[in-house]
């Protein structure tokens, strides 16, 4: 007979807060306008996927 077990406890934190455009960043501002648009369409995954996008971005340029 097998016998079973529970898994760990997932521990999830609070989401990180939207990156913020970076002033006179026209890449930045490209992709808060999108992203301002696609909440307005109620596309959240897109949101989330210009979020991640924007960070990298901003990431790149540091």
């Amino acid at each position: 007979m097998n016998k079973t077990t529970m898994a760990e406890p997932v521990h999830v934190g609070l989401p990180e807060a939207e990156p913020v455009p970076v002033d006179g960043c026209d890449v930045c501002g490209a992709l808060a306008r999108e992203r301002e648009q696609a909440r307005r369409d109620g596309d959240l995954s897109k949101v989330t996927d210009l979020n991640v996008e924007m960070r990298t971005h901003q990431a790149a340029e540091r």
